[in-house]
């Protein structure tokens, strides 16, 4: 089993450490607030023969691991903890790999991994997709780009809460497939939202109307696991508005870049924008339905 630790125990980081340690991996964590790394010690202590540890720093957590994780909120929490006297980079061993599972830009990983390499030390920008529940029950998507050789070696650590796992390119091919992900999922939402809102508005039974299409070629992840929720305006289900807003500025500052538009991920960030103002930053991604029944 391998020396690993993980920086940030937030909604995903929390129960992904978590899975580490009953991976059978002796685990330190970091926290910026120390209270939350406290916390998790509490709930996995005695959960593994292998001990388990929180640091003051990123760079006390990272030294000697093997493998060093982190999810955390933006780029630049993401050069905070791995940059400077106090970052992680600082303590860790050549040879050593970082995995990055925070949704951030492709020009952070590259300038994360540029910069681990300099250090001898092997970078990997994994972004997921699965959500809490996913983090939870250890499912989720990992989207990874950097070295494969570094790749290979982490893998397998990864396992302990990814059901896929998958080397997608270079630095940054990870947070550029988060970026589809997210662009299909923004689709999506709005599509099912104007349908069942067309359809309550027609006077039909909308949870009779999707018991019946769902069985055919408009299903998705979406209508299988937020149709009901969506239609009972119920919006407490994950992951946030305020979240989705900071993924779609991404994908639009990268698709600026590209020279591209995306005509529809442009006009849902503004849709999510009135959702905002509405009251519901803390709504999950299906409240976009709120501009419509509300």
């Amino acid at each position: 089993m391998a020396k690993v630790a993980f920086i940030g125990l937030g909604v995903m980081g929390y129960p992904m450490a978590g899975h580490l340690v009953a991976a059978g991996h002796s685990v330190t964590v970091y926290n910026r607030s120390a209270g939350k790394a406290d916390a998790w010690l509490e709930d996995y202590a005695g959960t593994s023969e292998q001990e388990i540890f929180a640091a003051p720093t990123p760079a006390g957590a990272a030294a000697d691991a093997d493998f060093v994780f982190a999810c955390v909120g933006a780029d630049k929490d993401v050069e905070a903890i791995c940059i400077g006297e106090e970052g992680a980079f600082a303590s860790m061993n050549e040879g050593a790999v970082f995995v990055d599972h925070t949704t951030a830009s492709a020009d952070c990983a590259r300038q994360m991994a540029a910069a681990a390499a300099k250090q001898g030390i092997g970078f990997i920008d994994a972004p997921v997709s699965g959500g809490e529940a996913g983090a939870v029950n250890g499912v989720l998507t990992i989207m990874c780009g950097g070295d494969p050789t570094h790749f290979d070696a982490v893998a397998p650590i990864m396992a302990a809460y990814g059901k896929t796992v998958k080397l997608l390119g270079g630095p940054g091919s990870g947070q550029l497939a988060k970026m589809v992900n997210q662009i299909c999922i923004a689709g999506v939402v709005q599509g099912l939202a104007e349908a069942l809102h067309f359809g309550m508005e027609a006077g039909l039974d909308a949870k009779a109307v999707v018991e019946v299409i769902s069985k055919g070629a408009a299903q998705s992840w979406q209508m299988d696991n937020r149709a009901e929720t969506m239609i009972d305006g119920k919006f407490d289900f994950g992951f946030a508005v305020d979240w989705m807003r900071k993924d779609l500025g991404i994908v639009l500052e990268e698709a600026k870049r590209m020279n591209i538009t995306l005509p529809i991920t442009g006009q849902v960030d503004e849709f999510y924008g009135e959702v905002q103002e509405m009251g519901g930053n803390r709504n999950d991604t299906s409240s976009l339905i709120r501009r419509f029944r509300e």
